[in-house]
């Protein structure tokens, strides 16, 4: 009988250890997140845009480094380049104005880019206002 609770107590440990380990860990976000654009027509075809990122790693050495404005197919319209790292505000916005979009497109997605890793992350999908 002990060898038989034996085999038990052994086997209720390894599952409990499967439990622990199965737990999520601390993975580095690869990219910076777009968590709000707010847009406005601004001439025949013409937007412009305020778009809120978040960056989790602001420093020199790595940060949000440009955002742009894309087809829900992915064909760019609209970029905006950031040359520093945005430390002391975050979730920070800027803007990117006078974005050309053609007639026949109503909604646009906004993405924002890592230094290290390019573009992903979370994005936005915004419905163009008038169309």
């Amino acid at each position: 009988m002990n060898r038989y609770f034996g085999i038990i107590s052994v086997l209720a440990s390894v599952a409990v250890v499967g439990i622990t380990s199965a737990e999520p860990t601390n993975v580095e976000q690869k990219f910076p997140d777009v968590v709000d654009v707010k847009v406005e027509a601004s001439g025949i075809n013409r937007f412009d845009f305020d778009v809120t990122i978040s960056s989790p790693y602001d420093s020199p050495q790595r940060y949000a480094d440009a955002f742009r404005v894309q087809s829900m197919a992915g064909l760019p319209f609209g970029e905006r380049r950031l040359l520093h790292d945005h430390a002391s505000e975050q979730p920070f916005t800027r803007d990117l104005y006078g974005v050309s979009i053609p007639v026949g497109v109503r909604s646009v997605v906004v993405q924002a880019r890592d230094q290290k890793f390019g573009y992903g992350g979370r994005t936005q999908q915004i419905v163009l206002p008038g169309r």
